[in-house]
């Protein structure tokens, strides 16, 4: 039996996608977090404890978007278009903030770094909700004709995106708040857990809302989670989240540092293994799919060839970037 290549790409693309969000998540959710912490000491902390990471987390924010190029050009110039808009503010975003990132550390006055910290910090926000804008408009489906998108400039900008886009920005901070909580100790550890419990209370309420949405808005997303046997597949996400929100409470009531952090990858990993099941197979929603998307399979196989030896690169020397600067981080101990 031959190997499906496209089905192996779809999967590989989306897991980097996955580990964009996942790892870049809790960094952008410390710049989200960056207005509740008034005191410099604070805020230097939190930077230190992503320094040494937050460059090697966009790396699979690259790896998706190049991969989605050359394995799914129809994909990529069908989503492109549609999310012109919120795709180039977000990358904007993302320069702005990884300026003013170094920037901070190098202003001699107070009022300097007041004004890159929010540079950081307003970065931070516009880059989470714009993200979570151009998923909310994947989400809704994208008008096509032919092999051509069919839509207008504005078709991103719904109700819809934008209850994802702040759910996205809420989801994380509560990475960013977790991560605290795992890396730094201290008074910042405090407030960070009584971050933790409302955003994580917020995150499981907004989760519920767009996926009841998603329903009503959505015939092809109700026949798969509410028809048999599609329901058998679904039915155990959102019974996994609801016991792993049970495990979150826990671990704050207990104090415990890691887990809060692991409780909220879980959220996300669970509403993302959601969306596949609602997109299947389906990459631009609803008329196209990965195979009609994808291109010749020799240019697949001659891609994956790259692929094989690429990706265990990156993913050895995150996991080293990740072990090297284990631990807490102090003020006396700052990456910078």
């Amino acid at each position: 039996m031959s190997l499906d290549l496209t089905l192996i790409w779809a999967v590989l693309i989306a897991t980097a996608v996955f580990l964009y969000v996942a790892m870049d998540g809790f960094d952008l959710g410390i710049g989200i977090l960056f207005p509740a912490m008034s005191a410099k000491a604070d805020r230097d902390v939190m930077v230190n404890s992503v320094a040494p990471v937050w460059d090697g987390n966009e790396t699979w924010l690259i790896l998706g978007g190049g991969g989605l190029f050359a394995v799914f050009p129809l994909a990529y110039v069908t989503i492109l278009p549609a999310l012109y808009m919120p795709l180039i503010l977000m990358l904007l975003a993302l320069v702005f903030r990884g300026v003013a990132f170094e920037m901070r550390f190098r202003m001699v006055t107070a009022r300097g770094q007041l004004w890159w910290d929010r540079a950081f910090s307003w970065g931070s926000y516009v880059a989470a909700f714009c993200q979570g804008i151009a998923l909310g408009a994947l989400v809704q489906g994208i008008r096509v004709e032919g092999r051509a998108y069919a839509g207008g400039w504005w078709d991103w900008l719904t109700p819809f995106s934008l209850l994802t886009g702040v759910a996205l920005v809420v989801g994380y901070a509560l990475l960013g708040a977790c991560w605290l909580i795992w890396k730094t100790g201290g008074e910042l550890q405090i407030r960070a857990y009584r971050l933790a419990r409302p955003l994580g209370l917020a995150t499981l309420v907004l989760i519920a809302i767009i996926s009841l949405t998603m329903l009503v808005l959505s015939a092809p997303f109700r026949e798969r989670w509410l028809s048999f046997p599609g329901i058998l597949v679904g039915a155990p996400v959102p019974v996994l989240v609801g016991l792993l929100a049970l495990r979150f409470q826990r671990s704050l009531e207990r104090r415990e540092e890691l887990m809060p952090f692991l409780c909220a990858l879980g959220f996300f990993l669970l509403s993302y293994i959601g969306l596949a099941i609602s997109f299947w197979p389906m990459i631009v929603p609803p008329d196209i799919s990965i195979w009609a998307a994808a291109t010749h399979p020799s240019s697949q196989a001659f891609l994956l060839a790259g692929a094989v030896v690429l990706v265990p690169m990156v993913l050895g020397y995150t996991a080293y970037v990740y072990w090297l600067f284990r631990g807490k981080v102090t003020p006396e101990s700052g990456y910078h």
